[in-house]
This record gives structure tokens, C-alpha cells and sequence, in this order.
């Protein structure tokens, strides 16, 4: 249901809708069994926004729910597709982003009264029969049946109308001109059809290597494109969670009570495919409705096939697919529907239930019943996720009495010695450097680009485990000496040579062009044709090119242009053929284009007012305990 809300809201602004998003996410997450985690760091915060907290725990069920609903689109959800996909930051951000416009929203001392509450529900379009409101009590069933609790409900969308006003306010009197209306009905509708011929630098072979002198050469005439950055280096500790494990003896007791803890992790909701066939009253009596459906479900049941009937007679969204309304889109269908599929078993259909438009006869093709996984089918997942949680436990036991120790002696290292660690030394590394496969992502080096010399970092979360460092040496940025940069030098003249070789072939390329096509002249190279090319549009390998722009509206038909450089060779383009919009076309649709462009520059001006607000606020986020949550959450997506 809620994913119909969503979905039939047209009137929203993208990125006003992606915040009122968040809110009904976060107001109907359900996942019973948080956890050892969410209980016991309930008090925490992971962000701020000036001084009002990011609860662990809100943050923890919301990351948990939107996972939840993953699982049901992708069946192979494991801990590397969530990373890649970037859920844990997109969740963080949402929490943030919702609590900063409600900070807003109060600053400016908007509500939201009773009278725009009532308007706001009669006009949802969930609402809705036929153009008018359904009416308030009908209205409760719908919220009943989905189990969404009124109150709940009705204080997201007083969210939602104060967003709104927060919105309105901003973008308040933007202007915009008939030029800018004008360039940009132009870049929506105007398109070329081209045919171009590319070629990449690193497809290009020299014949001659660079000398010496040349490379000597082309740094002492750049000298200062190389640089050393600042690079620091440290000592430091690694308590890999891995590693830990073998120190980790676990109960069939302990695996057990964790299964009686956390059922509701273990639970299979209930799972019922339905096909349906639906005949509109249109302008017909319904008595002849009534006789044709019924005619319909007699054929079903002398055997004839349910889903050929749907893709023959059925008048819903769902008829070419043969009246399949699947596992889940089902629930978006009218309560007295919903009702009888609660009632059939599977393979049954139904009596012809009458709605207010039309009739319906419904069939259940699976029914699953909810269950959950006995114990013996997840032990190993079990053992797996309480592995992780107390090998990640002991570890942070361990760095934080080593951290206190290394403190009072102002040495990692002796601290190290007195428990038979061995520190190591990180070299030295540039702020965000990855440190071999035990923090790809960077985290230990960034800690070092915080702390003054000598000094001992706070505790290191990766996916990993747990690490702590000593800042020992501080280089400051300067300019490279020849021998330190050689190499890269070397590269640069590699790729100056073959770029200029790419140029010259292209030329060559268009100097045959007299006497063939392109298509033959693009011998060895990339030659590709693009149908409908819009300004700013992006073109494989080639990216978004300006020039490419300016020359498919400027060149003249048939003719090729000089080669055009980007950023890994260069490209030679032909424009066929042109689409042009005329002053009459634009006069035509001047109006909807202006409100269209008045839009798009509002979300832009929107966009730069919560950044800058996020500035003034203050926004904080303590990424170690960030970082430690997602790993506690994603041990438990490990491939089964």
C-alpha cells in the first residue's frame, strides 16, 4: 500500500518527495528482534544535527528495514551487493537530511492545522474512487488492513504538508527569463543524428620509446605540476575479527538461546501469488457485466485456463501478463478483494466480487503459509553472526586496553611489547590511502591526518577489524625532485606522444573521407552512429563533450569535423541529420516549459540551501561508530 502511496504522488518535487520518502520509511519500520546492538547502544549517537542527535538505535532499525525490503527485490542479497549499492550511507543521509528540515521547518515556525490535515487526505490519490474521496471511514479500513496505524499515518503526512512549506519558502521568487526558457526547451528538443569515429591513446602503439633527455626535459618545463602532498607515517596495531574466531568457543546452548532471542530474524512471511480478471461496468448495464463474468468463471471451472481468459477478456493493468498480480502487487488491490484471497486456499477461485467500478473473479495460484526457519536450517548463519560479534567484541576490548596502556606510556610500541603484540609501520601515506587489504577504504590513514605527532588514535573501525595507530613522522607537502617522479614523468610523456599520434591519424582518417564513407574509413578504430544526440549528452568512452555539442547544432550536414579532443584520444564526428525547433513550436508550449524549467531551478536552489544549511547546523558524523554498526549488520549477509 504504501508503495502505492508512493508511487501515485505526482505533484512533489523529486527531491522534496525523496525526503518525505525517508519519514514514511522510518515511521512504518517494523523488524521485530533489533538485537543485542540496538538494545545496548540505544543511547548512543551516530550524527548531529547542530545539537539534536542521530540515535544508534534509529539508525540501526532503519538500515535493518530498508534491508529487509531489499531481500524481497534481490535474492542473492549478501554483504558486498549492500556496500556496492551504498545502503548504510544512504539511510544515514536520509535520517539526516529529515531531521535537518524539520530543524528548518521549526526555525521558521511552520505547522501544519487540522483543515490542511483534511485536504491532504480526501486528495490522496490511495484515496480516490473515481475523481472523489472515499470518505473517512473507509479511509481508516484501508490504513487497518495494511496495519498502519492512523496516528502514525496522520503525523507523516503533517510532515510531509510542513516539508512543503519549508520547500514553498525557499524557492519563493526565483525568476526566470525567456532566454533561459528558451536554451533549455532548446537542449530538451532539439536533437542531431551523428556518426562519429574514435580513437583511445592507449590503443596506440610507438614505435620509439621516450628518451631520457625528453622525459628530463618535459619535468624541468612542469616542475611544478609534481608535487609531494603531505604524507605521515605510523606505528600500529591490527586485530583482524578473522583471526579472533579461533578464540571464540561457542554452545549449542549459546547458538540456541541467540535463535529464541531473535525469531522474528528467522520468520518467512507468508507468501500468496494471485491472478485476477476484472471487467469494467464502462457504460453497460450491470446485469450484462454480470452474465459475461460469470460466463467466464463457469469456462474456468470446466477447465479452460485462467490465465488465457485474463489475457483475453481482463480489463486491468495486469491482462497481458495473464491477470498476474504476483506475490506482492496484489495488496494494492480494493479491501473486499483482499478479503476473499484471505479466505481461498490455493488453486481455488473465486465467486465474482462486486466493486464500484466493475467485477472481479480472483484466483490464489500459491499460498505459502508464514513460517520460520527451524534451527537446524540457519545454526551455521547463527554461528556465523555470533563468530563476528564476539570476535568484534574481544577486539574492542583488547585495543581499548592497549589504547589506556599506550597512553600512560606514550608508546604503542611498549604498550605492544607488554602483551606480545608486534607493532608495524603504515610508511608513509597520503590522507585516504588504503593500507593493504586491511583497510582498502583508507580509515587508519585519514585517523593519522587528525592527530598532532606522537599521538595515539582513537580506536580504527574496518570491515576487517579493529586497529589503533601512533603518529611518528609528519612530511610536509613540497615539490617533487626528478628521481622521485620518473616514472609518472615517463607516463606523461607516454601519453602526450600517443595522444598526438591519435590526432594525426584521425586527420588522416579525414582526409579519405572524400573518397568513402566514414564507416570505411574507421579501419582499426571505434566507429559508432548515435540516432538521437541531445545536448549534454553522454557518448561512450567519450563522456559529455561541449565541443561535441556546439558542432551537432553548428556543423553542416555531410561534413566532418575537425578531430575533437577528450580526455582518453580523440573524435571525429559527421552530423546526418538535424532536429530543430522553431520559435512557433516554443510559442506553443511556453507555458508548461516555463513551469517545467521553474522546476528544475528550484530543486537546484533547494539543493544549495540544504547544503549550506547542513554547514550552519553543524552536521556531524562519527564515522568509527558509523562503520562499526554497518559491520555488525552486514555480518549477518554473509552467502549462505
Amino acid at each position: 500500500m504504501l508503495k502505492a502511496m508512493r508511487k501515485n504522488i505526482k505533484s512533489l518535487a523529486p527531491t522534496l518527495w525523496i525526503v518525505i520518502a525517508a519519514f514514511i520509511i522510518a515511521i512504518f519500520a517494523v523488524w521485530g528482534g533489533a538485537g543485542r546492538l540496538g538494545e545496548a547502544r540505544a543511547a548512543d549517537t551516530i550524527a548531529w544535527v547542530g545539537k539534536e542527535r542521530i540515535s544508534v538505535n534509529l539508525f540501526y532499525s532503519n538500515l535493518r528495514q530498508r534491508l529487509e525490503a531489499m531481500k524481497r527485490e534481490f535474492k542473492q542479497l549478501d554483504s558486498k551487493l549492500i556496500q556496492q549499492l551504498g545502503v548504510p550511507q544512504q539511510v544515514l543521509e536520509q535520517l539526516i537530511q529529515q531531521t535537518l528540515l524539520l530543524q528548518i521547518a521549526r526555525d521558521l515556525g511552520l505547522r501544519a492545522s487540522n483543515e490542511e490535515m483534511r485536504e491532504k487526505i480526501k486528495n490522496y490519490p490511495v484515496f480516490q474512487r473515481e475523481g472523489k474521496f472515499i470518505g473517512f471511514e473507509e479511509y481508516k479500513r484501508i490504513l487497518e488492513w495494511n496495519r498502519i496505524s492512523l496516528t502514525e499515518f496522520e503525523e507523516s503526512l503533517r510532515q510531509e504538508i510542513i516539508l512543503g512549506k519549508v520547500v514553498q519558502l525557499v524557492t519563493a521568487g526565483i525568476p526566470v527569463t525567456q532566454e533561459e526558457i528558451w536554451e533549455n526547451y532548446k537542449k530538451e528538443n532539439e536533437s542531431a543524428r551523428l556518426e562519429y569515429v574514435l580513437i583511445e591513446k592507449d590503443k596506440i602503439e610507438l614505435q620509439e620509446e621516450p628518451t631520457s633527455s625528453e622525459i628530463q626535459r618535459y619535468f624541468e618545463e612542469d616542475k611544478d605540476k609534481y608535487k609531494i602532498p603531505e604524507r605521515r607515517e605510523g606505528t600500529y596495531i591490527f586485530l583482524a575479527t578473522e583471526d579472533l574466531k579461533t578464540e571464540i568457543e561457542l554452545t549449542d546452548s549459546d547458538l540456541e538461546n541467540y535463535y529464541q532471542d531473535n525469531l522474528p530474524q528467522f520468520e518467512e512471511p507468508e507468501k500468496v501469488k494471485v491472478s485476477r480478471i476484472y471487467i469494467s461496468f464502462g457504460d453497460r448495464e450491470k446485469e450484462m457485466v454480470l452474465a459475461e463474468i460469470e460466463d467466464i468463471r463457469e469456462r474456468i471451472n470446466k477447465g479452460e485456463s485462467f490465465n488465457e481468459l485474463a489475457m483475453k477478456f481482463s480489463q486491468d493493468e495486469k491482462a497481458q501478463e495473464g491477470g498476474d498480480w504476483g506475490f506482492y502487487d496484489w495488496r494494492r488491490l480494493y479491501p473486499p478483494e483482499k478479503e476473499e484471497i484471505e479466505k481461498l486456499s490455493a488453486g481455488e477461485t473465486s465467486s465474482v466480487i462486486e466493486l464500484e467500478d466493475g467485477l472481479t473473479l480472483l484466483r490464489v495460484t500459491e499460498k505459502n503459509p508464514a513460517v520460520t526457519q527451524p534451527f537446524e536450517q540457519v545454526k551455521s548463519r547463527i554461528k556465523s553472526i555470533l563468530e563476528e560479534e564476539k570476535a568484534r567484541d574481544l577486539a574492542e576490548e583488547r585495543i581499548a586496553g592497549l589504547r589506556k596502556n599506550a597512553k600512560q606510556e606514550k608508546s604503542l610500541d611498549v604498550a605492544a611489547q607488554k602483551i606480545g603484540l608486534k607493532i608495524r609501520k603504515t610508511g608513509l601515506l597520503k590522507e585516504g590511502d588504503a593500507l593493504g587489504d586491511i583497510d582498502p577504504s583508507g580509515s587508519l590513514s585519514r585517523a593519522l591526518f587528525e592527530i598532532a605527532e606522537k599521538e595515539i588514535t582513537s580506536p580504527v573501525y574496518t570491515y576487517k577489524g579493529i586497529g589503533l595507530a601512533q603518529l611518528e613522522k609528519v612530511e610536509t607537502p613540497r615539490l617533487a625532485t626528478f628521481d622521485e617522479v620518473k616514472e609518472e614523468v615517463r607516463e606523461d610523456v607516454y601519453k602526450i606522444k600517443k595522444k598526438e599520434k591519435a590526432h594525426e591519424k584521425l586527420k588522416q582518417t579525414k582526409s579519405q573521407l572524400e573518397s568513402k564513407s566514414m564507416e570505411e574509413a574507421a579501419e582499426n578504430m571505434e566507429y559508432k552512429t548515435v540516432e538521437e544526440y541531445k545536448r549534454g549528452q553522454y557518448l561512450s568512452i567519450i563522456g559529455e563533450s561541449p565541443e561535441i555539442d556546439r558542432l551537432a547544432f553548428s556543423l553542416p550536414l555531410g561534413k566532418a569535423s575537425e578531430p575533437i579532443e577528450f580526455e582518453d584520444g580523440y573524435a571525429l564526428i559527421k552530423v546526418l541529420d538535424r532536429k530543430e525547433i522553431t520559435a512557433e513550436d516554443f510559442e506553443k508550449n511556453k507555458k508548461e516549459e516555463r513551469e517545467k524549467f521553474l522546476d528544475m531551478k528550484k530543486n537546484k536552489v533547494f539543493l544549495s540551501y540544504i547544503s549550506n544549511m547542513r554547514k550552519k547546523k553543524n552536521v556531524r558524523i562519527k564515522y568509527d561508530l558509523f562503520l562499526k554498526i554497518n559491520t555488525d549488520v552486514l555480518s549477518r549477509y554473509g552467502k549462505e
